[in-house]
């Protein structure tokens, strides 16, 4: 996977990170350092043989406010999820202006 994180522009066909290929050690790692790469407004789908949660506590722990985690097909035997970047002031929706 070649991802140049100098570029801003969102890529046309998002890239896949499908972990079922990746050694269990290496996961998270990659995960973290293709999500902290991504603009702003990017995204990214993920394939897995299980639902991620822990990946999803560690992105909630790194990055609150800042990721959409999107379920595309949620199992038995094969997890697709659309994980995007948002700004890192934004910690909602967005539809309120952050207004509480």
């Amino acid at each position: 996977m070649n991802i140049d994180s100098t570029h801003c522009a969102v890529p046309a066909v998002p890239p896949v990170i499908d972990v079922r290929l990746i050694p269990p050690a290496q996961r998270h790692g990659l995960i973290v350092q293709h999500f902290e790469s991504l603009p702003i407004g990017a995204w990214f789908e993920l394939h897995a043989d299980h639902e991620p949660l822990p990946l999803k506590q560690q992105f909630l722990s790194l990055w609150p406010g800042q990721f959409d985690w999107e379920v595309l097909e949620a199992g038995p035997t094969q997890w697709r999820l659309r994980i995007g970047r948002r700004p890192a002031a934004q910690s909602c929706c967005g539809c309120c202006s952050g207004a509480r």
